[in-house]
C-alpha cells in the first residue's frame, strides 16, 4: 500500500474514532438533559415585565419559596359532604406535612358554601420540581370514600402535570423519530447499510449537541425547558439526515462516472460543501434572531437550535465522508452505483421536462392553489389560550380546577399581587374590588397590621374567574387600568395570571419584530451566496407564500376538525423561523445546483438539469423533516402539536410544490434574468452569439 493509499485510509479511520470517542463522551449526556430543564412560568417569564418586577418584590411580603396544590373534593351526586368524607381528606395529606418538599403546615379542609365540597391548600416547595410531592399527594388520596370524587389542581400540580407530559422527550421522541428516518431511508436507498450509516451521523451529532446544552444549563449559561429539548431533538435528527442525504445523492452521482469511489467521494464533497454550509449559516441566523425575543423560553431556543444544527453540519462533513471512505461502494448494497447503473433521475426527468414545457402555465397554476390555501391565514387564532388547554387529553391538574370552579371563587389559592405605595394602599384596593371579575382584595396584614417593606404594600386579589382563563387575563388588563389612575400608587399588578397575560403580549410583540429580522437576515444570506438580487426575493417570497398557505390550512383543520381551542401567539412565530430557515435549505440545494449547471449549459439546461439532480434528494429530504417534525405530536401539549402539523405541513408543500414545480417554472420562465444584476457565463456567451 502506498503512503498516499494509506493517508486515504488513515485520515477517515483516525475521524471515525474520534467521533466515537466524542459520542461516547456526550452520548449519555442526552439522558441527562431532564434533570437541567425548568418548565415552571420562571423559564417563560417576560424579562421587562410588569410581572416580573412584580415576582421580584414579592419575597419581602409573602414566603415564594412554595406555591400551592389545591386538594379539591366533592360529592359526585351533588349531595353535601358528611363530616368522614372531609375528615378523609384532611387525614390523608396531613402525614405529608413538614416532609420534603412540602411546607410545615397545610391549610384546614374548608368547605364550599353549597356544602357539597371541600379544598384544601398544600404548599409545594418551589425549589426543584413538584412532580414527586404532587405524586406523593395524589397517592395519599388514591381511594377515597365511595362517592367522593378528589383531585389535586393548582400551580404546583399544573407544573407537576407539565413536566409529566415533557417526560417522553428523551425517550418516546427520539424512539419515533429515529424509527420514522430509518424506515423512510431504507424505502429511498433500498440498501440496509446505508440508512445505519446515516442514522448513526445523526445520533452522533444529537450527542454533540446534547453534550454541550448540557454543560450549557448546568453552567446557568442558557436556560433548558421541555419544549427547547424536545425542538433541539427533532432539530438535529432532520437537519443531518438532509445534509446526508445532498452528500450521499452527489456520490452515487459521482459514482456512475468515476471508478475510484474515493475520487468520487471527494468530488462529492467538494461540490456539496459550499450549498450544507450556506444552509446551517442560513439557519443558524435565521433561529439567533430568537435572540431578540423578550421572552426567556424564545430567547434560550435560539441558541440550543443553533447548537444542534451546528453539530449536524460538523458530523455532515467530517463523520459521515470518513465512514462512506472507509466503506466504500458497498454502502449501497445491493445495488452499487457505477457506470453501467445509468441513470436513478427517471421519475425527475419526466418532471422536468414536464415544467420545461409550459412553465407560464405551471407556476401560474401553482401559484393559484397556493394563495387560495394563504387565503384562509387570516382565520387562524392565535390571540392565546388559557393554561388548561396547553395539555391534549384528560390531565387531573385541568379536571380538578373544574371541579373547583363549581363550588369556589376559582382564583383561591392562585391570588393576583397588587404592589403599591403604603400610603395609597387603601384607595388602591378600593379601585380593585370594584374591578369586574374580582372576588376579594385585602392589604396583606399580620398581627401588628399591613405589611410594609421600603414604603410598599401588597394587595392580595381573588380573582372570579379560572386564574388559567383568557378571561382572567382580561380581568388582569381592567385592574391594571384601575390601579393606574390611583394618584400617588404607582401600583404594579403580578402574579400566576398576570404573568399568563404578559406572556401573550410579549410574544405577540415578538412576532412582529422577529419576522421581519428573519426575513432580512434570509435575504442577505442568498443574495451573497447567489451573487443575485432577483433570484433571492422570488425564492424568499415563494418561501413566505409555502408558509401563508400551511398556515391558511392549518386554520381550516384547527378551527374544524381538530377543534382546537386556538394557539398561543409563539406557535405562528416559531413555525415561520424553522419553515422560512429550513424551506430555504430546498432553494438553496436547487439553485445552488441551477447555477453550478449554468454556468456550463446556460440557465434553461442548468435548471432542468438541476431539477433532475437534486428533485430526489430534495423530495427524501422534505419527507424527513416533516416526518420528524411530525414526531413533536408525541408530547401531549398543544403548543407542540400545532408546530408539528405547520411545520410538517409547510414542509412538504414547499418541497412538493414549491421547490418542484414552483421556482423552476418561475425561472424556466423569466429565463437568465433570474441571476439579475449578475450573469451567467454560459448565457452571456449565448447572447454574444446571438448579437453576430
Amino acid at each position: 500500500m502506498t503512503s498516499s493509499r494509506l493517508a486515504c485510509t488513515l485520515v477517515p479511520a483516525v475521524l471515525v474514532l474520534i467521533w466515537l470517542g466524542v459520542a461516547g463522551a456526550t452520548g449519555p449526556l442526552a439522558g441527562k438533559l431532564s434533570t437541567v430543564t425548568t418548565d415552571d412560568a420562571s423559564a417563560f417569564l417576560p424579562s421587562s415585565a410588569e410581572s416580573t418586577r412584580v415576582a421580584e418584590q414579592l419575597p419581602a411580603f409573602t414566603d415564594t419559596g412554595y406555591f400551592p396544590a389545591i386538594v379539591v373534593a366533592e360529592k359526585q351526586d351533588g349531595g353535601p359532604m358528611t363530616a368522614a368524607d372531609t375528615a378523609f381528606v384532611s387525614d390523608a395529606v396531613t402525614p405529608l406535612a413538614g416532609t420534603p418538599g412540602f411546607a410545615p403546615q397545610f391549610s384546614p379542609a374548608i368547605g364550599a358554601a353549597d356544602g357539597a365540597a371541600v379544598q384544601l391548600f398544600v404548599p409545594v416547595s418551589t425549589d426543584g420540581k413538584p412532580k414527586e410531592q404532587i405524586g406523593k399527594l395524589r397517592d395519599a388520596l388514591a381511594n377515597p370514600p365511595p362517592g367522593v370524587a378528589v383531585a389535586v389542581t393548582g400551580p404546583a400540580a399544573q407544573a407537576a402535570d407539565l413536566s409529566n407530559a415533557f417526560a417522553g422527550i428523551d425517550g418516546v421522541l427520539l424512539l419515533v423519530a429515529g424509527a420514522v428516518v430509518l424506515a423512510i431511508l431504507i424505502v429511498v436507498y433500498r440498501s440496509p447499510i446505508l440508512p445505519l450509516v446515516v442514522l448513526l451521523s445523526a445520533v452522533f451529532a444529537l450527542a454533540l449537541a446534547s453534550g454541550a446544552v448540557y454543560w450549557l444549563a448546568s453552567a446557568g449559561t442558557l436556560e433548558l425547558n421541555g419544549q427547547s429539548q424536545g425542538i433541539l431533538f427533532i432539530l438535529v435528527f432532520g437537519a443531518a439526515t438532509d445534509y446526508a442525504l445532498l452528500l450521499v445523492a452527489r456520490y452515487r452521482e459521482a459514482l456512475s462516472a468515476e471508478p475510484d469511489a474515493r475520487a468520487a467521494l471527494r468530488t462529492a464533497w467538494r461540490a456539496t460543501l459550499p450549498p450544507i454550509c450556506a444552509s446551517a449559516a442560513t439557519v443558524i441566523l435565521g433561529v439567533l434572531c430568537l435572540l431578540l425575543s423578550d421572552l426567556n423560553s424564545n430567547r434560550s431556543l435560539g441558541p440550543i437550535a443553533a447548537i444542534g444544527i451546528a453539530a449536524s453540519l460538523l458530523v455532515s462533513i467530517t463523520f459521515l465522508p470518513a465512514a462512506l471512505a472507509l466503506i466504500g461502494r458497498t454502502a449501497f448494497w445491493p445495488r452499487r452505483p457505477g457506470p453501467a447503473t445509468g441513470s436513478t433521475h427517471r421519475i425527475w426527468q419526466r418532471v422536468a421536462a414536464f415544467v420545461a414545457r409550459s412553465p407560464r402555465k405551471i407556476w401560474a397554476l401553482t401559484l393559484l392553489v397556493l394563495v387560495i390555501g394563504a387565503a384562509f391565514a387570516p382565520a387562524f387564532r392565535a390571540g392565546g389560550v388559557s393554561t388548561d388547554d396547553f395539555f391534549l387529553g384528560e390531565t387531573e391538574s385541568v379536571t380538578g380546577a373544574q371541579m373547583h370552579g363549581r363550588h369556589f371563587d376559582a382564583g383561591s389559592g392562585t391570588p393576583t399581587w397588587v404592589i403599591t405605595d403604603d400610603a395609597a394602599a387603601v384607595r388602591t384596593a378600593e379601585r380593585v374590588r370594584a374591578v369586574d371579575g374580582v372576588a376579594a382584595a385585602e392589604i396583606l396584614a399580620a398581627a401588628s397590621g399591613p405589611v410594609t417593606h421600603d414604603g410598599r404594600q401588597a394587595i392580595q386579589v381573588t380573582l372570579s374567574d379560572d386564574p388559567n382563563s383568557l378571561a382572567a387575563q382580561d380581568t388582569v388588563v381592567r385592574i391594571r387600568n384601575a390601579v393606574s389612575s390611583v394618584p400617588g400608587a404607582d401600583a404594579e399588578v403580578g402574579g400566576a395570571t398576570a404573568v399568563d397575560l404578559d406572556t401573550r403580549t410579549t410574544a405577540e410583540r415578538d412576532r412582529n419584530v422577529i419576522i421581519p429580522i428573519v426575513l432580512a437576515v434570509v435575504l442577505a444570506v442568498l443574495v451573497v451566496l447567489l451573487r443575485s438580487l432577483l433570484a433571492p426575493l422570488i425564492l424568499l417570497a415563494t418561501t413566505v407564500l409555502s408558509f401563508g398557505t400551511a398556515l391558511g390550512v392549518a386554520a381550516l383543520m384547527f378551527n374544524g376538525p381538530f377543534g382546537f381551542p386556538g394557539a398561543d401567539p409563539v406557535v405562528p412565530l416559531f413555525a415561520f423561523v424553522f419553515l422560512v430557515a429550513l424551506g430555504i435549505d430546498y432553494n438553496i440545494f436547487l439553485m445552488t445546483r441551477a447555477r453550478e449547471e449554468a454556468q456550463a449549459h446556460g440557465t434553461r439546461d442548468g435548471m432542468i438539469r438541476a431539477l433532475t439532480g437534486t428533485g430526489g434528494v430534495i423530495s427524501a429530504a422534505g419527507l424527513v423533516l416533516a416526518a420528524t417534525f411530525s414526531a413533536l405530536a408525541v408530547i401531549p401539549l398543544l403548543f407542540l402539536a400545532q408546530v408539528a402539523f405547520l411545520v410538517a405541513f409547510g414542509v412538504l408543500v414547499d418541497t412538493l410544490i414549491v421547490r418542484s414545480l414552483l421556482v423552476p417554472a418561475l425561472t424556466l420562465d423569466i429565463g437568465p434574468r433570474i441571476w439579475w444584476p449578475g450573469a451567467i457565463a454560459a448565457d452571456t456567451s449565448q447572447d454574444a452569439r446571438t448579437a453576430d
